[in-house]
């Protein structure tokens, strides 16, 4: 609280409180009737939120993974220097490397931890040691074959990804988790493990390897990849017990895919059926996401904390003159996390805490998204108590560059200066039940009916800020305990092939048969379909 004063009521005031001081001091006072007040207190101020928005790719491949076409170094400068990320994670295959970080025959293959721990790694740090990109955070992780599914992302160890204990962690974790000759090993890192069981074939053993990380490496993460690339790889059973076995480790889905150079988009090449339908991409994005009121919303509809990310599944853009993959970290895919730190453990913190969205294709460059009631605002990965029936305010803020990536023709370096244009935001509404148990039949339900498009915002729909954000303001009535979360496209609601009543269809394969124009082809495809998701708020009613 503050007061005003004239020059001479300050100057009485201060009179007295002299005149106050010296009689306490005496032992007496001006009026011996009562005591002096005691003064009050400065409010406590409330602590400000810290933190900052940073971008970066959690999928990543080099040499050392067999199939890739791209040295450490290139990755790292395309990464840092020419698409301008904060933070990248190399995600080689946990299978044996003939190949060194630079792509040098090693004459034999060794297994992943020794390259690992020859290669890769001492070049990251020497990286860091020389300040080749900085302020950069870099860390190695590794794409496991999860065995009976598909790919999964593992990073161990998030409070020191590169120690030497962490390294040991990964030894650990290929031996007990694939099928890796023994002989290939330390005899002293299998003298150490013991009588541990080796589990590496069934849908248990993959479960006692998230029950691993849990128990030995909680500061660890398992990401799901591409999971619709093959039909029927994982029910929303097996991922609502993976989510109940390991909250803490299982809760992200790279629901938009890498690999968005293939002429099968995202590398999903099932038959192009109705049957598989469900092994598609729909504007680029893995089905379980794409699906308004499927999996994900499943997922999201128990109160789940599983976030969706973005990443580039990088192994190289072009091959041979022949063959195409992906974009190179930065380019066309990008995760934005809000993150209090500098480290690794700060990135998973921002990881788990669901403040974070995925965008292809610089739809956009920020984004800011949340609900207020009478008890405060909370941003997206939060939760807001509000009363039943109460106005909640949602505020979504979002930018979009001048520029993004798009070459024409593919790989010239020449820039085709397109900007890319949010044609509308979609504000999605779901209830949140309590969360199915397992020996239910609604463990097996990989829908959410009350999913829905609360409101869909145009340019007629936004103003601009003098930070030059668009902004949306949106009041709802709450009905009960729901979540919220956007998505955004520059496609109108209606396009043949594309999207339909402001649903996207799935993705057509490209087939061009002469290579170069097949390529830019595949190119165009991707940036006329741009789009970015949300991850949640929810709303808990008091």
């Amino acid at each position: 609280m503050s007061f005003l004063f004239s020059r001479d009521s300050r100057v009485s005031l201060l009179s007295a409180i002299t005149l106050a001081t010296f009689l306490s001091a005496c032992g007496g006072s001006g009026d011996s009737s009562s005591p002096s007040p005691e003064p009050t207190p400065e409010p406590t101020p409330e602590p400000q939120p810290s933190g900052t928005w940073s971008a970066g790719d959690l999928h990543v491949h080099t040499y050392q993974s067999d199939d890739a076409q791209v040295s450490l170094e290139s990755v790292l400068d395309d990464a840092f220097t020419r698409y301008d990320l904060d933070w990248l994670t190399i995600s080689n295959h946990l299978r044996t490397s003939y190949r060194d970080h630079d792509g040098a025959e090693l004459g034999e293959s060794i297994p992943f931890y020794q390259a690992l721990i020859d290669y890769e790694v001492p070049y990251l740090k020497q990286a860091l040691d020389q300040d080749r990109y900085p302020g950069a955070l870099m860390y190695s992780s590794f794409e496991w074959d999860m065995p009976t599914h598909d790919h999964v992302n593992v990073g161990i160890g998030m409070d020191d990804p590169m120690s030497e204990a962490n390294l040991q962690a990964v030894a650990e974790f290929e031996y007990l988790f694939t099928t890796r000759d023994a002989s290939l090993f330390d005899p002293a890192l299998v003298e150490s493990l013991g009588d541990q069981p080796r589990a590496n074939t069934t849908h248990e053993d993959a479960l006692t390897a998230l029950r691993w990380l849990r128990d030995n490496h909680p500061d660890s993460y398992m990401l799901l990849n591409h999971p619709s690339r093959y039909m029927g790889k994982y029910t929303i059973a097996q991922i609502r017990q993976m989510h109940d076995l390991a909250p803490d480790q299982f809760f992200a889905i790279e629901g938009m895919v890498g690999n968005q150079m293939e002429p099968d988009r995202g590398g999903y090449a099932e038959a192009y059926t109705e049957e598989n339908l469900g092994s598609r991409t729909y504007g680029g994005v893995d089905y379980l996401v794409a699906k308004l009121g499927g999996t994900w919303d499943a997922l999201l509809g128990e109160g789940r904390r599983i976030w969706n990310v973005a990443n580039s599944d990088y192994h190289f853009t072009t091959a041979q003159g022949r063959y195409s993959s992906g974009y190179a970290p930065g380019e066309y895919a990008k995760t934005y996390v809000w993150k209090d730190g500098e480290d690794a453990s700060a990135l998973l913190d921002g990881l788990r805490g669901g403040r974070l969205f995925g965008v292809f294709g610089d739809l956009i460059d920020a984004l800011e998204f949340q609900a207020e009631s009478t008890e405060g605002s909370t941003p997206m990965g939060g939760t807001l108590t509000a009363a039943l029936g109460e106005q909640v305010t949602v505020t979504i803020r979002f930018r979009s560059p001048q520029t993004n990536h798009y070459e024409y023709p593919l790989e010239s370096g020449q820039s085709a200066y397109m900007k890319p244009t949010v044609d509308h935001v979609d504000l999605i509404v779901g209830d949140v039940q309590a969360p199915a148990q397992p020996d239910s039949a609604d463990y097996q339900s990989a829908s959410n009916p009350s999913t829905r498009v609360l409101a869909r915002f145009t340019a007629n729909d936004w103003t601009v800020d003098e930070d030059g954000y668009n902004v949306i303001t949106h009041t709802l009535t709450v009905t009960g305990d729901q979540y919220l979360r956007l998505r955004g496209t520059n496609l109108a609601v209606n396009v043949p092939g594309q999207m339909e009543d402001g649903e996207p269809l799935p993705d057509a394969k490209v087939e061009v048969a002469n290579d170069a124009a097949r390529f830019d082809a595949i190119n165009a495809r991707n940036y006329n379909d741009l789009w970015f998701y949300s991850n949640p708020v929810f709303i808990t009613v008091e």
